[in-house]
């Protein structure tokens, strides 16, 4: 029996390495001579340095720089064993949690601190930078990704502008001169799992401007900052960047990217599973692939992990007869809904009514419990199909 396992990370609980292996012993419990092979995966979100890291067979190397209020802080970004892929994680430096102990300041918030990890990633070497794009406490355009990388940002006087993107309304000029010498020699690569445009009513300001602390005048404001900004970088590089869809992810950071370096916008789900490794597993087969997450529900299967790897699955015609099986914290989502996306069944690891605080104290042992149940169940029916009748909502 061979079973591939692609487990995403449980917030507050296990790691993606370490999920996967809780699963992978629940396998092995009720088939000792399975051949389990576990992949770290990740949807280009939070946690997908330390995915991919793992999967390259490395680890996250650390570097002081500021949060997005400024303050000095350490963050990670991960490279590949012959130093020619980096990764960075907007929410390492720039992130939400960075500045949860102190009142969010939506006008002032930066990437900054961002720009310099991907400075640090040319510094060593990377001929390919993925910067991953969720978590982020910011709406400054990725201006401060560009001050990072060495660029200027000058109001009317010469004078550089203060970070954050409430600053771009007295933006006149974008100096490139000093730009990092490596910064357009490589490949950069955007994990982007939202199609927002940068200004208006569906862009970085009003949809994601409030849950960073913006109040409905910030809003205005940063919207109108962030229009100039898009004014000054077409003015720059004749790049418009304003009808992009995905531009408003993380309050506009691939803005700077996408006009500057000519970064890519990608879904991050299928680049992150491609870099783990996941699609050459599969071409080997298997009858069983695990996979999860915290929280299964309707966004599980709209670009998230477990829709990645039930397409991957689907797309190996070596796997045509495999169970894929979800395994999380909670299910939140119909059995009906799940077939539609190629998954068979979903397991929540809860053994009965259960407080937050005991299912993620005892994630392990609950993961590998119901991987061996699952694991058990397939190898006694001799193959998938029974797996779709057992469809289970807890």
């Amino acid at each position: 029996m061979r079973v591939v396992v692609a487990v995403d990370s449980f917030k507050g609980s296990l790691s993606t390495r370490e999920a996967g292996e809780a699963a992978a012993a629940g396998v092995r419990a009720a088939v000792p001579d399975a051949d389990v092979v576990v992949v770290p995966v990740a949807d280009g979100g939070e946690g997908t340095a330390e995915c991919l890291a793992d999967a390259w067979g490395t680890s996250l190397r650390t570097l002081t720089t500021t949060d997005a209020l400024g303050r000095p802080c350490a963050a990670t970004w991960g490279r590949s064993a012959d130093g020619a892929r980096a990764v960075v994680e907007i929410a390492s430096a720039s992130g939400l949690p960075g500045v949860q102990d102190v009142p969010l300041r939506a006008r002032e918030a930066s990437t900054l601190g961002t720009g310099a990890l991907l400075a640090a990633a040319l510094d060593a070497g990377a001929r390919e930078v993925l910067l991953c794009l969720g978590g982020s406490a910011t709406t400054d355009g990725g201006a401060g990704l560009l001050v990072g990388l060495g660029a200027r940002l000058l109001d009317a006087d010469g004078q550089d502008l203060p970070p954050g993107g409430g600053a771009l309304a007295r933006l006149a000029r974008l100096d490139l001169s000093g730009l990092h010498p490596r910064a357009g020699e490589v490949r950069w690569r955007l994990a982007c799992d939202v199609t927002n445009p940068l200004l208006g009513p569906g862009g970085a300001a009003a949809v994601y401007g409030p849950q960073k602390g913006a109040g409905t005048r910030d809003v205005e404001v940063l919207d109108a900052c962030l229009a100039r900004w898009a004014a000054v970088l077409q003015e720059t590089t004749g790049v418009d960047v304003t009808g992009l869809p995905g531009v408003g992810a993380a309050g506009g950071a691939p803005a700077a990217l996408v006009a500057v370096l000519d970064a890519g916008l990608e879904a991050g789900a299928p680049l992150v599973l491609a870099e783990a490794g996941l699609p050459q597993q599969l071409s080997r087969g298997a009858d069983l692939v695990l996979t999860g997450e915290g929280s299964c529900d309707d966004q599980s299967v709209q670009g998230k992990v477990v829709d990645g790897v039930a397409r991957a699955v689907r797309e190996e015609s070596a796997c045509a007869a495999a169970a894929v099986v979800v395994l999380a914290g909670r299910v939140a989502i119909s059995p009906a809904r799940l077939a539609e996306a190629g998954v068979d069944a979903a397991f929540s690891i809860a053994p009965g009514p259960s407080e937050l605080v005991d299912l993620q104290r005892d994630a392990a042992r609950l993961l590998a419990d119901v991987a061996e149940r699952v694991t058990r169940l397939v190898s006694r029916a001799g193959g998938s199909p029974a797996v779709r009748d057992v469809q289970h909502e807890a």
